[in-house]
């Protein structure tokens, strides 16, 4: 690890927090995004100490604002000479009002654009760095709650729903894994999506109302499996419910509807 950087989306928080705490000790370089700069600051003190020999970069923006998801790549691009390895853990769930529907910085449904907009837009601002750092895994952090993608209407302008939302987003993100580890193939870049555990203790499952049945650490494991397994050095292209290779909603090996949604992402983020 002395010499692999990973970047983590969403730190102050949750699992990211707690990723952010384990990897820190491992040596190497460690950016730590948050859009809260007091809290993002406090983490990376926490990872600092926790983690001595490590260096420690922090990268501020709020992703649901994709000029700020590209501002913060264009930043790290200028700044960082590797980027092995990226976790995408950021994430808006339900919402404490689920019947409200919420907006992007750019107008698009919020779930849609944090948990499946940004994500992508970052990695793709990032593959040259990313390309030219290979091998380099990206492990995009999903979740076992899928519901199909209208794909008529992926705003969800009609019966919105919070959860919902969350679903949708996420069965997307595994779409665009898919297509991105194909696109990929033969780079030495490497696309993964999990389910890490169920039911965590995080805010946003608390602020949904649901009560966690599981640490957050229980998440970090499969997590940072796929980040550093060499067991896993050239698996690409799948989903795992936290350590078993498993098989997402049917949905995602649609390749009709995973290229008509990726057509739709790409007009989306420009």
């Amino acid at each position: 690890m002395h010499r692999h950087t990973t970047l983590i989306t969403g730190v102050t928080q949750g699992m990211g927090h707690a990723l952010a705490l384990d990897l820190a000790p491992r040596g190497g370089t460690l950016l730590l995004h948050g859009r809260n700069a007091s809290r993002l600051e406090a983490v990376a003190a926490e990872a600092r100490a926790a983690g001595p020999g490590t260096t420690v970069r922090t990268y501020l923006a709020d992703l649901s604002d994709l000029d700020q998801v590209r501002a913060m790549a264009a930043r790290i691009r200028a700044a960082e000479p590797h980027l092995d390895g990226l976790i995408h853990n950021a994430v808006a769930g339900g919402g404490a009002q689920p019947l409200t529907r919420e907006l992007s910085g750019q107008g698009h449904e919020l779930r849609f654009a944090v948990n499946h907009l940004a994500p992508y837009a970052l990695t793709r601002a990032l593959l040259p760095l990313l390309t030219a750092s290979a091998p380099a895994r990206v492990v995009n952090v999903a979740s076992m709650g899928q519901e199909a993608v209208d794909l008529d209407d992926v705003m969800l302008e009609r019966d919105y729903e919070g959860l919902r939302a969350y679903c949708r987003s996420k069965l997307a993100m595994i779409m665009a894994t898919f297509e991105l580890a194909g696109e990929l193939e033969g780079t030495g870049v490497t696309v993964n999506a999990l389910h890490p555990a169920h039911l965590m203790d995080t805010p946003g499952v608390r602020a949904y109302g649901l009560t966690p049945v599981i640490t957050t650490e229980e998440g970090v494991r499969p997590t940072v499996r796929l980040l550093l397994d060499p067991d896993l050095a050239g698996v690409t292209g799948r989903y795992f419910d936290r350590f078993t290779d498993a098989r997402a909603h049917e949905q995602a090996y649609d390749t009709e509807a995973r290229e008509r949604l990726m057509r739709m992402t790409h007009e989306l983020i420009g």
